[in-house]
């Protein structure tokens, strides 16, 4: 009976759940069987929680027989990147000098998870504080890209784990963060779903901050439908962080199934072609095809004045000049164990003074409001979600990023959802990103479930059994 659960996206779980024909305590099994065969060779998980996974599945069946369930939710796993906070257990945000570092609480998205019936699978790996998007981890490890058995090549990070977790089907759904990327990238090379959310759309207590200016937390699963459920379960106001106060509570699923037909959807600027690789691109002009197909009209983004990556480029300032106070000690320390690619990157943060950093969000909030302006009757921006598909780790350059697609749509406070579109001749996925307004998240969703729902890309899977 077991067999082919961790196949089930989140919303098929639900629905076998809620028929009766599985209990949650068959659907975790199935899970913890997938990450014992599976783990250590993937690197997914920090930790696993399987004692209390199966005690939290046995609650489930029994309030769920007794007609007591919590909703779509209840008895389905997830797993959690190790920058949350997860009462009982170590949050190490990917660095060996947190080891020893137990959570005394819940992050606010943990409690709403947790009280709508799910259960903690465990803690996925991570770059060292989040702080890079290939996701790759010097001393902790860097998770296998399941797509390669034989050459090892990028996850996409900082929420390496959660990527590797889902599209290997250990679990059906993970919880990544995004400051510049870190939610698409692995989504997009790990062949997935992930949904940058707006600041302020998720609470982020208890989680481990890298940029208080740019984290977002957001859900990463196999559909559009199980990114949108999760969003209803952890968004909503939270006094302890009062940038939850900023936006209302958006319904995802008002208009999630309405098509796209009437909607202007802007491609990106022909200059900004240059430097992807062909089978992306193809995959890229592929979708913009299909989406006109379905009654989208496919427009040009009015001039931005400035490039992608120049935008991109003043994310990386503001991410230094914000973390580099919170672990100088550590930083500085060149005998402290520390990813050295991760120390630079943090170190950069040294140099820039309060009048540089204030200056860089001033001149964010002005390109802001052009961007704002730019755009009014377009409802959405469509990209690549990364220049290439996953490369091999020896081909990695720690000193570039590949956010260049991504950290654009951070800086300019925006949200964006990335879904497969693609699979190059050498067997790994591609990836679309759709980028919406600060707030237009349900937007997001509606555009990417047109296209999941007239194409199958989703469905594709590593082999790895």
């Amino acid at each position: 009976m077991t067999g082919a659960l961790h196949e089930l996206s989140v919303s098929e779980l639900s629905a076998g759940l809620t028929a009766r024909r599985f209990s949650p305590v068959d659907v975790v099994d199935a899970h913890l069987a997938r990450i014992t065969a599976l783990e250590p060779r993937l690197k997914a998980f920090v930790e696993v929680h399987a004692a209390e996974a199966r005690l939290a599945a046995e609650a489930a069946d029994k309030a769920r027989r007794a007609g007591h369930g919590l909703g779509p939710l209840h008895g389905i796993p997830i797993a959690i990147k190790d920058l949350v906070e997860v009462e009982g257990h170590v949050t190490t945000a990917g660095s060996p000098s947190r080891r020893n570092s137990v959570s005394s609480h819940n992050a606010t998205l943990v409690q709403k998870l947790i009280g709508a019936g799910m259960i903690m699978l465990g803690k996925t790996h991570t770059v060292e504080f989040a702080y890079g998007a290939w996701g790759t981890n010097q001393h902790m490890g860097t998770p296998l890209n399941p797509w390669d058995l034989k050459t090892p090549r990028t996850p996409g990070g900082s929420s390496s784990g959660s990527g590797v977790a889902v599209a290997a089907r250990c679990a059906p759904c993970a919880i990544g963060t995004d400051t510049g990327g870190s939610v698409r990238i692995p989504a997009s090379w790990c062949g997935i779903t992930g949904l940058k959310t707006s600041v302020g759309r998720i609470s982020t207590f208890g989680v481990l901050p890298l940029c208080p200016t740019l984290d977002t937390p957001g859900p990463m699963a196999r559909t559009v439908e199980d990114c949108a459920i999760l969003l209803n379960a952890m968004q909503g106001p939270d006094p302890r962080d009062p940038l939850t106060m900023r936006l209302s509570p958006t319904d995802p699923f008002a208009k999630l199934k309405r098509g796209v037909k009437g909607l202007k959807l802007a491609q990106m600027p022909h200059g900004e072609r240059a430097n992807h690789d062909a089978e992306v691109l193809a995959a890229y002009d592929r979708s913009l095809k299909e989406l006109e197909q379905l009654g989208a009209e496919i427009v040009e983004l009015p001039p931005m004045g400035r490039s992608f990556r120049e935008n991109g480029d003043l994310v990386g300032r503001i991410i230094s000049a914000e973390i580099y106070p919170r672990i100088a000690s550590l930083a500085d320390d060149k005998a402290a164990q520390m990813d050295e690619a991760v120390r630079a990157r943090v170190l950069a943060g040294r140099d820039i003074s309060a009048r540089a950093y204030l200056d860089v969000l001033a001149e964010r909030e002005r390109r802001k409001q052009e961007f704002a302006a730019s755009i009014q009757g377009i409802d959405a921006v469509l990209s690549p979600s990364t220049f290439t598909p996953a490369i091999p780790l020896g081909e990695v350059d720690q000193a570039g990023t590949p956010a260049v697609s991504t950290r654009w749509v951070n800086f300019l406070d925006l949200c964006a959802l990335s879904l497969p579109n693609g699979m190059t001749a050498a067997g790994l996925p591609t990836s679309l990103q759709i980028v919406c307004r600060d707030g237009g998240e349900a937007m997001a969703l509606r555009i990417g479930w047109a296209l999941e729902t007239a194409t199958a890309w989703h469905k594709n899977a590593p082999k790895l059994d």
